[in-house]
């Protein structure tokens, strides 16, 4: 049995039946289990089964409730994006004036999967004959497949003319792991750009690790992070041309600004009272001048993007800590420090600093009732050590 015949075959009332008795199964008793369900059941079907019951299970954190009902292959659970961002860019579209839209290389679905939930309708388009299937299997199981086509095609074949809007996903992982090369997505980013062009709105995801320098004039660069950790960045034509933004999920706080317009780097100058943590978005878009800005405060180091100030001000845009101590590197000092605070839960951050923080953990031998937080990092080009906790009165977007 081919894969797709196979994954046919968990469609059918049996195929079904089984994904719902292995919803909540425990991989430890898998063998057992698979063992069991054979007496009664094709060993491909179980197999089957049993593989997208992990799939499941390692997409929740990615889908939620949705991956319980959803379906997945193994590209799709490592490069589908997640709900929440997927979620945001939809209800971005939406705000654009958005009712029609071609989603170019959509895998298993999920951005299709938002952007229906919003009532867009989705062209999905992939050429991969069993990814699609999923792609459709899943706009049936959450109720959108009214709103949501699916086409097995190649993209650079399909007329998008007739579209408010395009939507494009290039592949960045081969047989070898990421793809870094931009040349090397499929299809690659200078096609990607240029039928993105072509359409009145459109938007085209990629690494966040591109480069400014990469980032064509015409586009709006926004990076987003989800609860602190940058997921990707997303190319916009059609809207706030020559711009880099960060967009910071849940709270959907977001910041901008104009290329030709951008902030200096803040002056670096002395730890003052509180230490300012961008978030990665931020950081990737270069925003941490405008951070710095807000705080009234500077750099501690000009090739470190940590902000210090003397007062707390409210940011969804960084974590602010309280500093109580600045040592210069040295692991001794630092746990005579600790014990004598009775510190017996120690957070390490690092930025500019090669230690690794659960071994520098390790050596601190903690014990006490209290928590502290160290930043490995620089100083005017000095390996210090600082020592702190969460600021009070820090704003922070919502977990």
């Amino acid at each position: 049995m081919n894969d797709l015949a196979t994954f046919r075959a968990l469609l059918t009332d049996e195929g079904r039946a089984l994904l719902d008795a292995l919803r909540d199964h425990d991989s430890a008793d898998e063998l057992a289990l698979a063992t069991r369900l054979r007496r009664d059941h094709a060993p491909e079907l179980v197999s089957a089964a049993l593989g997208q019951a992990r799939f499941r299970q390692r997409a929740a954190a990615k889908f939620g409730a949705d991956a319980a009902l959803m379906y997945f292959t193994p590209n799709g659970v490592e490069q589908a994006t997640r709900t929440t961002v997927a979620a945001y860019r939809a209800r971005r579209f939406k705000a654009l004036g958005v009712r029609s839209l071609a989603d170019l290389c959509c895998g298993i679905g999920g951005d299709a999967l938002a952007l229906a939930r919003e009532g867009i309708a989705v062209l999905a388009v992939d050429r991969d004959p069993l990814t699609c299937e999923v792609a459709r299997a899943n706009a049936q199981a959450l109720g959108l497949a009214e709103l949501i086509e699916v086409r097995e095609a190649d993209v650079s074949e399909i007329d998008t003319s007739s579209y408010d809007a395009v939507f494009v996903d290039p592949a960045r992982r081969g047989g070898r792991g990421r793809i870094f090369d931009p040349e090397a997505y499929s299809p690659p980013l200078s096609w990607a750009v240029e039928a993105a062009r072509k359409a009145p709105l459109a938007a085209l995801k990629i690494a966040p690790g591109v480069p400014h320098e990469a980032v064509p004039d015409d586009a709006y660069a926004e990076w987003i992070s989800d609860s602190g950790d940058v997921k990707e960045a997303v190319l916009w034509f059609g809207t706030r041309p020559g711009t880099f933004g960060a967009t910071l999920l849940p709270a959907g706080a977001s910041m901008h600004s104009a290329r030709a317009t951008m902030l200096p780097d803040p002056e670096p100058r002395p730890v003052g009272r509180f230490l300012y943590e961008p978030d990665g978005a931020v950081i990737r878009a270069h925003l941490v001048a405008e951070v710095a800005k807000e705080v009234g405060g500077g750099l501690i180091d000009p090739m470190i993007a940590y902000v210090t100030s003397d007062a707390l001000h409210a940011t969804p845009y960084a974590t602010a800590y309280e500093i109580t101590d600045r040592l210069p590197f040295n692991v001794k000092k630092l746990k005579a420090l600790l014990r004598e605070r009775e510190v017996g839960i120690l957070t390490v951050k690092k930025r500019g600093s090669g230690v690794e923080p659960e071994e520098l953990r390790r050596k601190m031998k903690l014990q006490g009732r209290n928590s502290a937080t160290v930043f490995l990092t620089k100083v005017a080009g000095a390996p210090t050590m600082l020592v702190g906790h969460p600021a009070a009165h820090s704003a922070q977007p919502s977990a």
